[in-house]
């Protein structure tokens, strides 16, 4: 049992998790929301977490602004995964990565490794131009052309 309140928000709260966030916050500089459009942009982190609001199983990818006026923020693209519909939104947008990989969902452990091998397949090898927008109060996040690192 906390003995005072402050221990009990030690309890509750992953604290290691927020000073990481907090030091990634530090790195980023001031958040500055990015408007709908088109940007160029590198995939920085592929993989599966858990949803903090519901708990549900999410598919969560960072994008980063490789230029223009917006250059390194980033575009959060978080898409959970406890429906069929969240499964193929997130499977129409990993196809359009052009991993060359075989997407498909089977089980959470495959689609978790599946996601990391992604990522390790296009870091460092491919950006992306990805239309960033908003539909029915959702953003939305379409891959409208890929280009090879050089």
């Amino acid at each position: 049992m906390a003995t005072n309140i402050w221990e009990k928000f030690d309890q509750m709260i992953d604290t290691k998790a927020l000073k990481e966030e907090a030091e990634r916050a530090a790195e980023q500089g001031n958040f500055v929301e990015v408007p709908h459009g088109t940007y160029e942009v590198r995939i920085e982190k592929l993989e599966l977490g858990e949803s903090k609001s519901s708990g549900n199983p999410m598919m969560v990818c960072w994008m980063k602004i490789l230029d223009g006026p917006y250059k390194g923020q980033y575009l959060f693209y978080n898409q959970t995964l406890h429906t069929g519909f969240g499964i193929h939104k997130a499977n129409e947008f990993l196809r359009s990565l052009d991993s060359g990989l075989d997407i498909h969902f089977e089980s959470f452990k495959q689609y978790y490794d599946l996601l990391l091998d992604v990522h390790e397949a296009i870091d460092g090898k491919l950006e992306y131009a990805v239309e960033y927008g908003e539909e029915r109060g959702f953003k939305t996040f379409k891959i409208v052309d890929v280009f090879e690192v050089v």
